[in-house]
């Protein structure tokens, strides 16, 4: 069949290892990577809308569900990329709250201003 398999008699893949791997590199060519989180036309999802899929599903939206991972493995380099959007979108996040906070703290000093 063309599979290559250590430590079986029966690769499922192009390389399949029934047991550890230990290497000093390991590079995976992927593609979509996420840097579209940062594009204006991006909508990034309500943190109350992330908020209550967390409570409902018990993980983050678009990360495997740890059943999911135990059953089927993990995509390495797919895995790699949502979590980068996960990071993207906190960083978009956190810009958005600071954002929010100087606001807020310029309305405290105004008010502040006021009473003096």
């Amino acid at each position: 069949s063309g599979n290559v398999g250590i430590g079986t008699t029966t690769p499922q893949a192009k390389l399949a290892v029934n047991g550890d791997i230990f290497s000093k590199k390991v590079k995976v060519l992927q593609t979509g990577w996420p840097d579209y989180v940062f594009d204006p036309s991006f909508q990034l999802r309500p943190l109350s809308e992330v908020e209550k899929y967390i409570k409902e599903h018990r993980h983050l939206p678009e990360v495997p569900a740890a059943q999911e991972v135990e059953r089927n493995g993990l995509d390495v380099g797919a895995n790699q990329a949502v979590l980068l959007k996960k990071i993207e979108e906190l960083t978009l996040y956190l810009i958005e709250l600071k954002k929010e906070l100087e606001t807020v703290k310029a309305t405290v000093k105004k008010g502040e201003k006021r009473k003096k």
